[in-house]
């Protein structure tokens, strides 16, 4: 079955208009789903949506409602919620284009691909695509979809362009408030190389296929082994104790460099050749000894 649009219109460039549909980028992972249930019956429980004084309602007799003041409400039908007028439902004019890295990662929400909805359209898709990519911008503008107004953006991706929803400004939350009191002091030289060493030995091509859900893949097992009437063991293991002062800290850093990677074998990366490394290294190597003197 073909993929069903999520929005379709045109995306506006001054007068330029450019007809297109729009796609989810993305599809909901595995999961288990529990439901609710009574244990001495070990029947499923459901719900039922009433009317305090009244009982249960019918389905069809239920609207949408908009609590004014306590107890009072504006009943709004679907007719009229589609009624709502705004140019941004079937147009998405690009306001502003700002630089790839102005917008924060905060905001970023949801991915969209964006596709020309005929042949008429291509050419000017690819030009908006490669225009985009040569200034290394992203285009800012808003679209109506699904009962709400979402500030978007776009930028290429490969041959073709990619939407993403963005938060507005009230919706995310100040970082301020939350590291204020987080130092903003340099670190040691010396723990700061060890780390960059680290990362270093540690840095790849981003490959998600090698993550899975390990969480999933224990809640499959667990329910596989009580469907056979085996015993489950229950994980009793306690959180880690917090760490403690720097002279720790330097230790542990120093013994992750030394410690082989598993993701390169126990081979030794180019990044280990940073001088931070060598220096940690030279001080745990034994003295060489010397070589024995010839009998005359």
């Amino acid at each position: 079955m073909a993929a069903r649009a999520f929005w379709k219109g045109q995306i506006r460039l001054a007068l330029v208009s450019i007809p297109v549909e729009i796609f989810s980028a993305t599809k909901s992972g595995a999961q288990i789903a529990f439901n609710q249930i009574h244990e001495p019956t070990g029947k499923r429980i459901k719900y039922e949506k009433v009317v305090p004084g009244v009982g249960p309602v019918d389905p069809e007799d239920i609207v949408k409602g908009y609590q004014i003041e306590k107890g009072s409400y504006v009943l709004v039908s679907d007719e009229e919620l589609e009624g709502v007028k705004l140019e941004s439902k079937k147009t998405l004019e690009l306001t502003q284009f700002v630089d790839y890295d102005a917008i924060d990662v905060l905001y970023y929400e949801k991915p969209y691909f964006v596709v020309p909805a005929d042949d008429l359209a291509e050419e000017a898709y690819i030009v908006l695509r490669e225009a985009l990519r040569d200034t290394k911008k992203v285009g800012i503008g808003q679209l109506a979809m699904r009962g709400r107004e979402y500030l978007v953006s776009l930028k290429p991706c490969g041959r073709g362009i990619v939407l993403e929803t963005l938060r507005y400004a009230d919706e995310v939350n100040k970082a301020q408030s939350y590291f204020r009191d987080i130092s903003d002091t340099k670190p040691p030289e010396e723990l700061l190389d060890l780390a960059e060493t680290l990362i270093e030995r540690k840095a790849g091509k981003f490959d998600p296929e090698k993550y899975h859900d390990h969480y999933m893949e224990a809640l499959e097992e667990l329910i596989d082994r009580k469907s056979k009437g085996k015993k489950v063991e229950t994980d009793s293991e306690e959180a880690p104790a917090r760490g403690g002062n720097v002279i720790d800290l330097m230790a542990a850093l120093k013994r992750s460099i030394e410690k082989p990677a598993a993701a390169d074998g126990g081979k030794k990366s180019a990044a280990a050749k940073k001088p931070a490394a060598k220096k940690a290294a030279e001080k745990k190597a034994p003295a060489k000894a010397a070589p024995a003197r010839k009998r005359a």
